[in-house]
């Protein structure tokens, strides 16, 4: 007898939880949600910790402009790669060792990056790192949709978001602080070696940190159960996730892996358009929250700031100051999730980022080519773009940024869950080495024409919203079926 059968079993569900889950918030499961989002903090760092390097770095290894370009996005074609093999990893070995795994790929990439000796091998060491990013952003949210109660999941599943974006300010912030210290990026800091180094080698320290808490993780329950450890994951789902009828909850998680026996990438397959309508929904929401062009405020945002009169240290500055907007933002975002339902927020986000990204397109038109290809613009158009650019960040922030990880973690039914995450995943990753290899392109051509893009792919993504995406606000992830997530159900916004 499977040890559930122990445990109180009260035969009815709570009005909040129709599988008998109990109507608080366990203070475990927040405590192992934040423990899997720590991932998502590596995952902010990894990315932005090269941006106060690229310069040091250019001049001690004689970069040309294109070199260069490579060395800072090759990381995000490393991303790509760990998402799309981290779900079948995921299946096979469980959701905590490939935590794990992820935490070792990122302490690597930290020492070896700020170790390199040559452009080639510091290109290798990011490669590296991006394997542990590209894992990171789908197992986290994987796993806490897979261990958060229905009513409380929107909110857990957030916490992704809100670490990535500390992941991202205290890489800001790291870089600033080492390059204070040491007098600039290209100088020497402590035991010799130069701050751009030890702008790599400090992430060292949360990947360790990382490793050691995901050790200490339970295993996903709906993993147990596929693999018929039932005890055990009928101990994690009462110990942690608050389930009063843990019968019932395995049941239920039983009755939706059958469905399928083994998990693979075929089954992922449709009739129409080579995969399920549920996995394009999942790829459409990673690439638009990319093709945006959020990233371009963050990788760029030094040369954004200094074209509206700004000089440099203003300009970093500002960059630091966007980045704590974007955690209260995140933090808003984690407040409203469960209250307001996924759809609607993105919906208004959409439209928020149409109108604010217009406004730069717009502001952008007034600006004058001085010194070079370098762009200025006078005020009222400067204080425009100012307020378009904040906007348009705060926009993204409270809705695309978090709840895009929110959906992937549970529109999925749960015998695709993981492979399915990892396709949308990857598929975010090519999205965003797209828009960030593209943007300076796309800025000779004229900064207004850049904006306008990305503000006619904000509009496309509210009539996206608005024919396909469910709302999924409450629902239990073992209802996540194909069938059921249909128009019917995209009224449900409260």
């Amino acid at each position: 007898m499977s040890s559930s059968a122990e445990r109180p079993s009260p035969g009815g569900s709570s009005p909040d939880s129709p599988s008998g889950g109990s109507a608080a918030l366990n203070p475990k499961v927040i405590g192992i949600s934040i423990a899997a989002a720590v991932g998502g903090f590596l995952f902010g760092f990894d990315t932005s910790v090269i941006n106060g390097a690229v310069n040091a770095l250019s001049d001690e290894f004689s970069l040309g402009a294109g070199l260069t370009g490579f060395a800072v996005s090759s990381a995000l074609i490393g991303c790509a790669v760990g998402a799309w093999f981290t779900g079948g990893l995921a299946n096979r070995f469980g959701r905590v060792p490939v935590m794990v795994i992820a935490a070792v790929l990122f302490f690597a990439s930290a020492v070896g990056s700020g170790l390199a000796v040559g452009v080639w091998d510091l290109i290798a060491w990011r490669l590296l790192g991006g394997l542990g990013v590209g894992a990171a952003s789908v197992i986290a949210p994987a796993y806490i949709a897979e261990v958060a109660p229905a009513k409380y999941r929107g909110r857990l599943g957030s916490l992704q978001q809100l670490a990535i974006v500390l992941g991202i300010f205290t890489a800001l912030l790291s870089n600033a602080l080492l390059a204070d210290v040491a007098g600039g990026s290209a100088e020497q800091l402590w035991l010799g070696v130069d701050a751009w180094r030890w702008m790599f080698m400090i992430e060292a320290v949360p990947a360790a940190i990382y490793g050691i808490m995901a050790l200490r993780l339970p295993e996903s329950p709906r993993y147990l159960v596929g693999k018929g450890d039932l005890d055990k994951a009928s101990k994690i789902l009462y110990d942690f996730t608050g389930e009063l009828d843990v019968n019932l909850k395995i049941d239920q998680i039983r009755t939706s892996l059958e469905q399928e026996q083994r998990e693979t990438f075929r089954d992922l397959l449709g009739e129409r358009f080579g995969l399920r309508p549920i996995v394009w929904i999942g790829i459409l929401l990673s690439l638009f929250q990319q093709l945006v062009g959020i990233n371009v405020i963050f990788y760029y945002s030094t040369t954004l700031w200094q074209s509206v009169g700004f000089d440099e240290s203003q300009a970093l500055l500002t960059s630091t100051i966007t980045s704590v907007m974007n955690i209260v933002a995140t933090i808003l975002a984690i407040l409203l999730v469960d209250k307001v339902g996924r759809r609607i927020m993105l919906l208004v986000g959409s439209a928020g980022m149409t109108v604010s990204l217009g406004l730069m397109a717009f502001a952008f038109s007034f600006g004058q080519v001085t010194g070079g290809d370098t762009v200025s613009l006078d005020q009222p158009w400067s204080g425009l773009a100012l307020v378009g650019a904040n906007a348009f960040v705060m926009f993204f922030g409270t809705t695309w940024g978090p709840l895009v990880w929110v959906l992937l973690g549970e529109i999925f039914p749960n015998r695709i869950r993981a492979s399915a995450l990892a396709v949308a995943a990857a598929a975010q990753w090519a999205a965003n080495f797209a828009v960030s290899t593209t943007f300076p392109a796309l800025s000779e051509i004229g900064l207004t024409f850049a904006y306008g893009l990305y503000a006619a792919f904000a509009l496309l993504s509210f009539v996206f919203v608005y024919l396909q995406v469910p709302e999924t606000k409450d629902r239990e992830l073992e209802d996540m079926d194909d069938l059921q997530l249909g128009r019917a159900d995209k009224s449900r916004s409260s």
